[in-house]
């Protein structure tokens, strides 16, 4: 069967920005025909799934080299699907790796689909190497930061910044009033949350020594609830094993309820570190990766910033203290969050600079903007 749009989502976060697009794309076009690969979200939101996004779900430089061999098979079934069905467009969300080297090979294949691709990768960082292949390969490029689109040359591709998601899926959330009385948190308890990750491999590289530092902190600060975020419940049981019986577990529908409640923050570097930016939540950002992957990062790709963690990246200033790799051990961490827990000063400039990054962000709705942006494209409008 023909169809109109083939959109494309790898992982988690992609999942849920896909989610958003397929809802906005279904209102503004409900007659568009869509297949693609994406995740549960996705998947309830309608999509016609070709292949579903846990077959592609990878981190880290080595435990890409040992899943090459199928992200190649499913890389040729994509490829041949597009060519084959030749919708009008294909919407490549995040994903850069795989996303790029498809949109070549599509191109390549002289392919008659537009190809739109959905958040900018970090050439900002490293890979600028991608910016020519994405001005030869790409129709179109929608951004979520700001400074983004002024990386490219607008005369050799369409960029626009579209707005951040997060902005209107915060401001839309509707929060339970009555959330605590889920897990027994009376509304005076200062609280103290872990949010360690989406992915296995985060939680087990960074989840214990998070944990570590926090029960000592505890010790000390005995006016503090500590809470762990759980953002599947497949980590669940790996989350109690090591939490053990004091620790109280917040499941994913009260996100956003913990964020608003949490007086400070350790947390896995990620989409997550923005959220918790938004609701002003003091935060220590932690990343922990193998020696190897510190030794490709910093030698092999000479990736050396001066910020790591997203809103600081963004805000190209110090909005959350960041350890990363080698910066993060037990006693960095430990310091790190005595200064937000001791220092008021320093607790109110943290907010400041979150309310300030979210007037950085500006108030447009990325998924009304995207959609607007695709359907323009493929002369859908």
């Amino acid at each position: 069967m023909s169809y109109d749009l083939f959109i494309f989502a790898g992982e988690a976060s992609g999942d849920l920005h896909g989610e958003k697009l397929l809802k906005a794309l279904q209102e503004a076009r409900p007659d568009l025909k869509i297949k693609g690969v994406g995740g549960p979200r996705m998947r309830k939101a309608g999509l016609d799934c070709f292949l579903p996004m846990e077959e592609f779900e990878v981190m880290g430089f080595i435990d890409i080299l040992g899943s090459l061999p199928h992200l190649r098979n499913m890389f040729k079934k994509i490829r041949e699907e597009i060519l084959s069905a030749k919708p009008q467009g294909v919407l490549f969300i995040d994903y850069p790796g795989f996303n790029l080297r498809l949109a070549r090979s599509l191109k390549k294949h002289k392919t008659s689909s537009k190809l739109l691709h959905f958040v900018c990768p970090s050439v900002w960082a490293w890979g600028k190497r991608r910016i020519p292949l994405m001005e030869k390969n790409l129709d179109k490029l929608m951004t979520l930061l700001p400074f983004e689109p002024e990386l490219f040359s607008h005369d050799l591709l369409d960029v626009e910044y579209v707005g951040h998601p997060l902005i209107a899926r915060i401001e839309s959330h509707e929060y339970d009033s009555k959330w605590r009385n889920h897990y027994g948190i009376s509304e005076d308890q200062r609280i103290l949350s872990l949010f360690p990750g989406s992915r296995q491999k985060e939680l087990e590289r960074n989840f214990p020594l998070q944990l570590k530092v926090a029960q000592k902190f505890l010790k000390e600060r005995k006016e503090f609830l500590l809470t762990v975020s759980c953002s599947n419940e497949k980590f669940l049981p790996f989350l109690k094993n090591h939490a053990g019986e004091n620790v109280k577990i917040i499941q994913m529908d009260h996100l956003y309820e913990l964020m608003r409640a949490s007086h400070l923050a350790i947390a896995t570097s990620g989409t997550v570190t923005l959220e918790l930016a938004l609701h002003r939540v003091p935060t220590v950002v932690t990343y922990a990766i193998t020696t190897l992957d510190t030794f490709l990062a910093t030698k092999i790709f000479r990736i050396n910033l001066p910020h790591y963690a997203l809103p600081n990246v963004i805000a190209k200033d110090e909005v959350f203290p960041e350890l990363f790799g080698p910066q993060l051990t037990e006693k960095s961490l430990t310091q790190a969050l005595h200064e937000l827990a001791a220092s008021q000063l320093r607790r109110e400039a943290s907010i400041r600079k979150c309310e300030s990054l979210k007037e950085n962000l500006g108030p447009k709705n990325a998924s009304r903007e995207a959609v607007k942006a695709i359907l323009q494209t493929l002369e859908l409008s």
